[in-house]
């Protein structure tokens, strides 16, 4: 991988899925890295308790739960607001819900329905996945190092986004290390 538009994404999270989105409808060339063999293990785990996607409430008491983070996250929010996450889902045939806690839930309370379209989305834009691809470093080069079960592999991209999640859930991937 060393084309001019070529991004590696280490880490198949959430956030590494959504940026993978992104980058690909701008037109460029994208590989998602994971240590382990699937993307998305956490947040299929957060499935099995209904998949809370986000909160319908109003948008000022919203931000006003991130206290003193509001201001950095309110433009954030405001790009891409609980709305836009519910049309988001609905382009990939999942229907929400607003629970009786306010909070917003896939129809059917299943996470893996979720992860299979946006996945399936994102090959369809010419996402590539690259499982079982731990990541070590930068080679002296600059090259990304990865431990794969064939061996040591060097991947050269114009850019590289570190998705690599918290230390929440060691067992599936996110435990802090690289």
């Amino acid at each position: 991988m060393s084309s001019p538009d070529s991004i590696a994404i280490i880490g198949g999270g959430p956030a590494g899925l959504m940026a993978a989105e992104v980058l690909a409808a701008a037109g460029h060339a994208v590989t998602v890295f994971d240590a382990k063999p699937s993307v998305g293990r956490k947040f299929l785990l957060a499935g099995k308790g209904g998949l809370n996607l986000t909160h319908s409430e109003p948008f000022e008491p919203f931000v006003d739960r991130f206290a003193e983070r509001a201001a950095q996250v309110e433009p954030l929010l405001r790009a891409f607001d609980g709305d836009a996450l519910r049309d988001w889902a609905a382009g990939l045939g999942v229907e929400t819900f607003v629970g009786s806690s306010g909070r917003v839930f896939p129809k059917d309370l299943k996470a893996a329905p979720l992860l299979r379209a946006w996945l399936h989305r994102l090959r369809l834009a010419g996402v590539k996945f690259a499982m079982r691809h731990h990541w070590t470093g930068w080679a002296q080069d600059g090259a990304l190092r990865f431990n794969t079960p064939d061996g040591e592999r060097l991947v050269q991209p114009r850019a590289t986004l570190l998705a690599l999640g918290g230390a929440s859930w060691p067992q599936l991937g996110s435990d802090g290390a690289w």
